[in-house]
């Protein structure tokens, strides 16, 4: 197999990698020597031609792909995907700091201001490729209009898929260490088959309500500076009112931030229960822009505002400048549903024994207020909707069948990456360019047909209309309180009994 990395470039490589860090000044030109050793090891090589650097030095991931490819044909790494992950996050551990030395960068720019140590930490993030800021780009992104305000529409495709070779290995790989992906064990843990690398991973500490919790950023950003708070110890998730004030007490600290948890139990809560955590960062969700329906009152906490928000999912909005008052609120309102039935709209409390009612918090600043939704859930499933009745529901799961979380339950759709290529054949289809679709996506093909006179010209945006429908219609199958006469009166009686209670 003829290399397409020879020798003489990789050394070329090496000095070019390590020039543009010493040239920008976060690699001290006393650790060229070491680091080029360093890099030596992980691509094999035993030896190594001192040069000079090329004239116009490349942006450091270009020149870490050409390392991956030379790794993969000298046989110093294996032609897998999980591997050349491995690799990468290994190399570019060389030239990012130490997690001490980022939490003291951090803390140093904090002084300065909130925003300011975000911006550097975020910034080191993506400059290292722990944020997959390539990946990230070839996500498919569009806004849908509704009543609602407009939805924000998704398909995700930045993370890799597993080819059947990594699947079949995958098997044979048994650890309990990291407990979890989201754990601070994994902070420079190397990573295999079934777990990326995370040599280049940082974890800023912070306090959160007298506890060490960790601040970091997701690798395949949702949205813009997607972040993960996690608790230090390993436990399950608990989304009762310390939950509540720990997302308060990190808005104080990080106030230009929005700050969330997915509900505590399955189907309606996230992917990852087994580790207390919250998502976060700095985006404008549609759920934010949301008007109120109406307001109401409740007795004690004053100062604290509370209204029902015009939205296909049942959110009630508490707003105030006391974040004591506003957790003593919510803590009254989020013990009230959790025993709160209406069998007249489906909704029970719990069916032998098993709990069903949940909530998925959001929390946010206004200027000095603390603004905080709480989005009930209920995940109970029947005969007829055994995968939950207020989740999506079968004729919109060709869309989107996965749980909806705390992204989702916010206005923004992450849709699978099957849909891209699905999505293309249902448009030449349409245009008559394929006899035939999916057949999950068959029916909803032909309605689209009827429904429409589709041309090459309108295909695309009459797909994307059509599919944004389908996200609005998953938020109102997750609604608890349907949008209906029937369910705004029920979600009134709600409001009228948590009143008096």
């Amino acid at each position: 197999m003829n290399k397409t990395v020879s020798e003489e470039t990789i050394d070329q490589i090496i000095t070019d990698f390590l020039e543009y860090y010493i040239q920008t000044g976060k690699v001290d030109a006393l650790d060229r020597i070491y680091l080029t050793n360093r890099l030596l090891d992980l691509l094999g090589k035993k030896e190594f031609r001192q040069i000079e650097p090329s004239g116009e030095i490349k942006q450091p991931l270009e020149l870490l792909d050409a390392m991956v490819v030379y790794a993969v044909e000298s046989e110093a790494i294996e032609d897998l995907s999980s591997s050349k992950d491995v690799f990468g996050a290994k190399v570019m551990d060389l030239v990012t700091p130490r997690p001490s030395e980022v939490n003291q960068l951090f803390w140093e720019h904090y002084e300065k201001g909130p925003k300011e140590a975000t911006d550097v930490f975020f910034d080191l993030s993506r400059q290292n490729n722990y944020i997959k800021t390539r990946e990230i780009a070839k996500n498919i992104e569009y806004t849908h209009a509704t009543e609602y305000g407009d939805l924000e529409i998704t398909i995700n495709l930045s993370k890799p898929e597993k080819d059947p070779k990594e699947i079949a290995l995958a098997g044979k790989s048994e650890t309990n260490y990291p407990e979890c992906k989201l754990c601070m064990g994994n902070e420079g843990y190397e990573g295999h088959l079934t777990h990326p690398g995370r040599a280049n991973h940082r974890i800023v500490r912070m306090d959160v309500n007298g506890e060490e919790w960790g601040f970091q950023y997701s690798p395949y950003a949702y949205y813009n500076e997607h972040s993960i708070f996690l608790s230090r110890v390993h436990r399950k998730m608990d989304v009762g009112v310390q939950a509540i004030r720990n997302l308060l007490d990190i808005l104080t600290t990080l106030p230009h931030y929005f700050v969330g948890s997915n509900a505590g139990l399955p189907i309606v809560g996230g992917s990852i229960l087994s580790h207390d955590h919250y998502q976060g960062g700095r985006h404008t969700f549609p759920l934010e822009r949301a008007e109120a329906d109406y307001s109401f009152e409740m007795s004690g906490s004053s100062g604290v505002e509370t209204s029902v928000i015009k939205w296909p999912m049942s959110v009630i909005r508490l707003s105030g400048t006391d974040k004591e008052a506003v957790v003593e609120k919510a803590d009254r309102i989020m013990q009230y549903w959790e025993t709160y039935s209406d069998e007249s709209v489906g909704i029970y409390a719990e069916t032998d024994g098993t709990p069903h009612n949940a909530v998925t918090p959001i929390a946010r600043r206004d200027g000095e207020k603390y603004e905080l939704d709480l989005v009930l859930r209920n995940n109970r499933t029947s005969e007829n909707y055994p995968d939950g009745i207020f989740h999506p529901h079968p004729p919109v799961q060709h869309i989107k069948k996965e749980n909806i979380g705390l992204i989702e339950v916010m206005g923004l759709a992450i849709l699978p990456p099957r849909l891209k290529d699905e999505l293309q054949t249902v448009r030449e289809y349409l245009t008559g360019k394929q006899t035939a679709v999916d057949p999950i996506h068959q029916e909803w093909a032909d309605e689209l047909k009827k429904q429409y006179e589709i041309t090459e010209e309108n295909v695309e945006e009459i797909v994307d209309e059509a599919v944004g429908d389908i996200f609005l219609q998953v938020l109102k199958d997750a609604g608890v309180f349907k949008r209906d006469k029937e369910g705004k009166a029920a979600l009134k009686r709600f409001i009228d009994d948590l009143i008096k209670a």
